[in-house]
């Protein structure tokens, strides 16, 4: 089938080109042990720009691509955040984004195999239509089903379920590892059941919550933490002035404090944190994609002994030192995307955020009659908004 599309190519001057392809229906597993299908055929109507989309376009320049294309294909079709239109089904739904022939794609060993829609093997949503495994195609709330157009505002908040859901895991890894890690410490203190010693060691995980870094990765993992830790201290760290709009959201949101480093060095931000808590970290999470997130937690003692390290920074290299790290019994982790349940959960929840409100959109004909352009000076440049979304296919929007 011939479609219009943008798309990554190995080219060091020409990465990201739109223009019209052929694009290949090879027959997908969600799951070890399932069928492989066919896909069905789906219209993409609302899409958002992903940091994973600009890095994609850089491997391009780089010529590292090979190993994302489809079988068979010199080039992918970028996107995998965004809500699409089923014409076999009569509705809209959200791409479960990762599948493969693996029991559990999102920690797949090493004889199972995995793909994801848009980043790695498989086409992804900017395209003028696509085919997605259908039982990858998932529902919108019930309130919502039946609908034939798509408000704005609730494609703004849905455009965000890739990456909630991925902030879902991140809890739920940080709650599993944090519970393992002290609940014997807590059962000798309290004197209690191990039952309700993991319970305990579960809540102090999260007593004094750091996130370094205000994309929407780090405001999402702290709204999930929020969520499930009520009475956690949360405390977003990044160089972003106090008094802008995404600061105050995130505050007001999430109903965490805020301290600005960008004149800050690291031990001056070191000794900030642990002034503003009274004691050190107890739960530190990197989003911010820069090597000071580290050197903030274990060179200058930000993290505290028996604390949890959440590395979801893509790129910076993570060191320590090995005494030190060893006696103060601080577990480091690294869990990246995410399951079926997570991202349902993700639906529900953004469906009714006010996460909307940090999308802006991007002119269709704007970002195609230039996407490399698009990219640098307006959806990933300095000024650019916490999110980025394009209304694809107008006709399906209210």
């Amino acid at each position: 089938m011939k479609v219009n599309a943008t798309y990554f190519v190995n080219d060091e001057k020409q990465p990201l080109r739109y223009g019209e392809i052929n694009i290949i229906n090879p027959k997908r597993k969600r799951l070890r042990g399932e069928e492989a299908k066919e896909g069905v055929e789906a219209i993409p109507v609302f899409c958002g720009f992903c940091g994973t989309d600009l890095e994609l376009m850089r491997m391009g320049q780089r010529g590292e691509l090979c190993p994302k294309f489809p079988e068979g294909e010199t080039r992918l079709i970028n996107g995998h955040e965004g809500v699409v239109w089923v014409p076999s089904e009569n509705r809209f739904a959200i791409v479960l984004i990762r599948g493969g022939d693996s029991f559990d794609p999102t920690r797949f060993t090493e004889d199972e195999t995995y793909f994801e829609y848009g980043c790695d093997q498989a086409d992804g949503l900017f395209s003028d239509k696509n085919f997605f495994n259908p039982d990858m195609l998932l529902h919108l709330p019930a309130k919502y089903e039946g609908m034939k157009k798509l408000p704005v505002e609730l494609a703004k908040r849905l455009v965000f379920c890739d990456p909630y859901a991925c902030a879902i895991f991140q809890e739920e890894r940080m709650r599993d590892i944090g519970s393992a890690q002290n609940f014997r410490v807590v059962m000798a203190r309290e004197k209690c059941s191990e039952e309700e010693a993991r319970k305990l060691a579960t809540e102090e995980t999260f007593t004094n919550t750091v996130i370094y870094g205000l994309g929407t990765t780090g405001l999402f993992i702290g709204d999930q933490i929020r969520r499930k830790h009520p009475e956690a201290k949360i405390l977003f760290v990044a160089r972003s002035d106090e008094n802008s709009p995404k600061v105050q959201f995130a505050k007001e949101v999430v109903k965490a404090d805020y301290l600005c480093a960008g004149n800050l060095n690291e031990e001056e931000a070191a000794k900030a944190i642990k002034d503003y808590f009274g004691a050190p970290a107890t739960c530190f999470v990197g989003t911010s994609g820069n090597a000071v997130e580290h050197r903030v937690a274990f060179e200058h003692s930000a993290l505290g002994c028996n604390g949890i390290y959440d590395s979801f920074s893509l790129g910076p290299k993570v060191t320590f030192d090995t005494m030190p790290f060893g006696f103060k019994n601080q577990v480091i982790l690294a869990s990246i995307n995410f399951t079926q349940k997570h991202m349902e959960e993700a639906i529900e929840i953004l469906a009714e955020s006010r996460f909307g409100e940090v999308v802006e959109l991007i002119d269709k004909d704007e970002f195609i009659s230039d996407p490399i352009d698009a990219y640098l000076n307006k959806i990933y440049s300095k000024a650019a908004p916490l999110k980025t979304a394009v209304v694809w296919n107008k006709e399906y929007m209210e």
